[in-house]
């Protein structure tokens, strides 16, 4: 019998995509599973090179880009598993955290879902990780700035619930489609992710679509890395769209006697966002270059880093430091070094323990971090792909 069903959705990210799928193939070794990848139409290397390195993956190709929900849906569908996980491509999980996340909910029979503590590519806590409904009021705190004022006031910043301890369990309302582990009779009672959802809300609709059915939401402060694209950047316009849009559409659709409000309000969000975005980028225009994903010196922290720096120096990069010792590396980043990157080699460290150290030595603006994976023969991090 299948305890757990895998699906990932991917769209054009195939490097990303390999080293999930590798470190989920450590993750499962001791539960019955399926995994499946269901592809919106990539036009990179995925559907060629993702199923020659993974034949166990069950595959769907889509012949164009239906949108988050529906991709997801078509796999559930065809899924067993009495539960089932919605996993991001661009994620990183730790080899016990699918195994933990199961007995949790094998013994926490109130439990629906649940969703970890999830770690940008520097090694932050993304706050999307837990977050509250986005009703009339909450909505309105999150349009017009009142939760980033107030980020800990349990009255002003509920969409991202910062008032609880991201260490701890915690029930909460909404949690996120890059990691969300749903009971197979919890989908059965509340049903699939909602189409009319093509990207973002979807999730915010399933969390509040379960409460419905007297089970709970958990957080569990089990880490994984979700790397996030340029794509949802925050003064990104077609992000404020689409973000809002969503929230638009769930606030008609659970709240509709606010549906005249709500749209006022959207479309004054959507106009004021956009215009702090327009003044950004003109007042401080920021001009990525290639040189500013390698700037700064490297460490490479590797028993046998050989493949590690054949790499590095077809880039024409030398690293300042090689080293298997923990301690040099964390007293190194602590004493504000020249070092800016940091690759962490999984022939010496498991994922778990790579994520461990990444939340330890994050600082943010300053250090980014990399995995390289003798399984792929590449170095990934957020921005960067290296082979």
């Amino acid at each position: 019998m299948i305890t757990l069903s895998i699906v990932i959705v991917n769209y054009n990210v195939c490097g990303f995509l390999e080293q999930c799928l590798l470190s989920v193939g450590e993750a499962v070794k001791a539960i019955p599973h399926e995994i499946f990848v269901v592809d919106n139409a990539s036009t990179d290397d995925s559907p060629q090179y993702i199923p020659a390195r993974f034949p166990q993956v069950k595959y769907i190709y889509n012949t164009e880009n239906v949108g988050f929900a529906r991709a997801n849906n078509q796999a559930i569908e065809l899924s067993t598993g009495r539960y089932v996980l919605l996993l991001n491509p661009d994620t990183v999980v730790g080899e016990t955290v699918l195994s933990e996340a199961c007995r949790f909910l094998d013994k926490h029979p109130d439990a629906g879902a649940l969703g970890v503590k999830m770690l940008d590519g520097d090694g932050r806590f993304l706050p999307e990780s837990k977050r509250g409904f986005p009703s009339p009021w909450v909505s309105f705190c999150k349009i017009f700035g009142l939760a980033g004022l107030f980020p800990r006031s349990p009255r002003f910043g509920r969409y991202h619930l910062r008032y609880l301890d991201e260490n701890e369990v915690n029930r909460v309302d909404v949690l996120s489609g890059a990691f969300m582990l749903l009971r197979r009779d919890t989908l059965d009672r509340c049903g699939l992710l909602d189409e009319q959802f093509f990207m973002y809300g979807e999730d915010i609709d399933l969390s509040y679509r379960m409460t419905l059915t007297r089970q709970a939401n958990y957080y569990l402060p089990l880490r994984i890395i979700h790397y996030k694209g340029e794509s949802t950047k925050t003064e990104s316009l077609r992000y404020v769209r689409i973000f809002y849009q969503a929230m638009a559409i769930f606030l008609h659709k659970h709240y509709p006697h606010y549906s005249f409000m709500a749209r006022f309000f959207i479309r004054a969000a959507i106009g004021l966002r956009a215009t702090m975005a327009a003044l950004r980028r003109f007042l401080f225009p920021r001009r990525r270059h290639v040189s500013d994903e390698t700037a700064g010196e490297w460490c490479v922290y590797s028993r046998e880093p050989a493949a590690v720096e054949r790499i590095l120096r077809s880039r024409g990069l030398t690293p300042a430091l090689v080293t298997a010792d923990r301690d040099a590396v964390a007293s190194l980043l602590a004493r504000a070094s020249g070092v800016r990157q940091v690759v962490f080699d999984h022939a010496m460290l498991s994922y778990g323990e790579i994520i461990a150290c990444m939340e330890a030595w994050s600082a943010p603006g300053r250090v980014r971090f990399h995995i390289y994976s003798p399984e792929s023969g590449k170095i990934v991090s957020p921005h960067t792909l290296f082979s």
